[in-house]
This record gives C-alpha cells, structure tokens and sequence, in this order.
C-alpha cells in the first residue's frame, strides 16, 4: 500500500528512516550502487521527498503501528 512520507529521524546507526503518514517507518538509504537516493544526503532533498508516496509492506501485512522517534 502506498503512504506518503511525512517526516524523517535518524536511527542508532545514522541512518535515515522515513515517518510514513500510516505511523510505519522504513530505511531511505542511499547506499549505491544497489540503492540509489542521493536526495536523502541533504535536507533540501529530504524536503523535496515529502509527500512523495512509498510502498508500504507493514501495511500490506497488517503489522500495527511504529513507535516513531
């Protein structure tokens, strides 16, 4: 299911994880060349990322909401 991002917070690790407006989260890495989003380096691409809508499998297996931090 499609969920648009709604804010970011970094996990314990540095990564940058995605708030998606269903209350999941998941990882935006940009860990070329297997994945590729250089936008997640800056905060002006992060910005330009929200709203932009990203599949949600926490939603698509049922899995209740993330404690977002």
């Amino acid at each position: 299911m499609k969920q648009p991002i709604i804010d970011y917070h970094k996990d314990e690790k540095g990564d940058w994880v995605a708030e998606l407006s269903c209350g999941h989260s998941q990882h935006v890495r940009h860990n070329p060349p297997f994945v590729s989003r250089p936008w997640v380096a800056t905060q002006k691409g992060r910005d330009s990322m929200l709203n932009t809508e990203l599949s949600c499998k926490k939603c698509d297996s049922g899995e209740l909401r993330d404690i977002l931090g």
